[in-house]
C-alpha cells in the first residue's frame, strides 16, 4: 500500500511539472493535473494541500541536484575559508542565475502578493540555504577562521555581497546572459569584501 501511495504521489509531481511547464503557474488548476493523472482532486489533495505547495514541490525536485551541487563548497570543514566561499559564491550565483531558478525566482516575487508560492519557496529553498551557510560560517568562527560574530547575519552579509553587482540586472529582468566570467568576477570581490570585514588576522589562509 505504501508503496502505492508513493508512486501515486510521484505521478502527480511528474504530470504537474507537465502541466507548469506548458501553461504556467496561472494557467493551471488542480482540475488540469487531475485530468492528467486520473481520480478525483480529492485524492491530489491528499498529498498535497493547495496547487501553490506541489509547484513548490516540482521546483525543488527539479533543482535539488543544481542546490547541492551548489552547497557542496560549504557542507566541508573551512580550512580554507576563502577558498571555500569563492568556490561557493561561484556556484550559488550559476545556481541563482541559471535561467530556470531566475525564472522560477520572478513567479515567485509576482506571485508572492496573493499567493502562498513566494513563501513556500523562500521556506524550502532560501531558508534551507541560510541555514547551511550559516552552520559552516559558524564552524569557521569557532575555529579562528573568521571573527566571532552571529553566523546568522554573516550569512546575510555574505549574500547580499554575492548578488550586489547581478540583482538589479534581475530584478528589472535585463536581457542577455550572465557569464561564468562576470561570476568569477563578482563572487571575487565580494569574497574579498567579505573577508575584510569578517577575516581573522589569526585564521587560516585565503586563495
Amino acid at each position: 500500500m505504501k508503496k502505492r501511495s508513493e508512486a501515486k504521489r510521484e505521478a502527480i509531481i511528474e504530470e504537474a511539472a507537465r502541466a507548469f511547464r506548458e501553461s504556467g503557474f496561472d494557467r493551471t488548476s488542480m482540475s488540469d493535473i487531475c485530468a492528467r493523472v486520473g481520480g478525483s482532486k480529492a485524492t491530489i489533495y491528499n498529498y498535497f494541500a493547495s496547487k501553490e505547495e506541489l509547484f513548490a514541490e516540482v521546483v525543488m525536485r527539479s533543482t535539488e541536484a543544481s542546490f547541492q551541487a551548489a552547497h557542496h563548497a560549504i557542507t566541508v570543514s573551512p580550512a580554507d575559508i576563502g577558498g571555500s566561499l569563492r568556490q561557493f559564491g561561484e556556484r550559488f550565483l550559476a545556481f541563482l542565475y541559471s535561467p530556470e531558478v531566475q525564472a522560477t525566482r520572478h513567479m515567485a516575487i509576482a506571485q508572492s502578493r496573493h499567493s502562498a508560492v513566494g513563501r513556500l519557496l523562500y521556506e524550502h529553498g532560501v531558508t534551507r540555504s541560510h541555514a547551511l551557510v550559516s552552520g559552516f560560517l559558524e564552524r569557521a568562527m569557532e575555529g579562528g577562521a573568521l571573527k566571532k560574530g552571529d553566523p546568522a547575519v554573516a550569512t546575510l552579509h555574505l549574500v547580499s555581497l554575492l548578488e550586489s553587482e547581478l540583482l538589479d540586472r534581475f530584478l528589472y529582468q535585463l536581457p542577455g546572459e550572465v557569464t561564468a566570467k562576470e561570476i568569477e568576477e563578482a563572487t571575487g570581490r565580494a569574497v574579498d569584501v567579505f573577508m575584510a570585514a569578517y577575516g581573522s588576522a589569526g585564521g587560516t589562509k585565503e586563495s
